[in-house]
């Protein structure tokens, strides 16, 4: 696992500098401390405006041995290959990561950004397995 704030020279590196300037662009506009759809359905137009692929509440099945016992749906998919998941929380702790990293296995993306709008500075984490 890969965690790095910025990633700008990791895999998807510059996709995913994209999705944080336009995560930006929400935070200026929305401010913080919402809930976390108005944020997730804004970052879907913004991501359109800048003509950005994006997928929202895809299905992914979740299987045990082989067997499907549930689904995944993330947030969003960008550019087919950035999971972002949208957060309201504290901060970003090991929850979220664990969480991404079993985003990342289960939808078998390479990587995952979680973004934070609870603070007026925001906050996010690049994830890649």
């Amino acid at each position: 696992m890969d965690t790095d704030k910025h990633g700008f020279n990791l895999p998807e590196g510059e996709l995913t500098h994209a999705i944080i300037g336009a995560a930006f662009e929400v935070l200026n506009e929305l401010g913080h401390g919402l809930h976390e759809k108005p944020y997730e359905n804004a970052l879907v137009v913004e991501l359109g405006l800048r003509e950005i692929s994006i997928q929202q509440q895809l299905r992914f099945p979740v299987l045990y041995k082989g067997v499907q016992v549930g689904e995944y749906v993330p947030d969003l998919v960008v550019g087919s290959s950035v999971i972002v998941d949208t957060k309201v929380v504290e901060r970003i702790a090991d929850v979220e990561r664990g969480k991404m990293m079993n985003y990342l296995r289960i939808t078998k993306l390479r990587v995952g950004l979680s973004i934070n709008f609870h603070r007026p500075k925001l906050e996010w984490e690049r994830i890649a397995l």
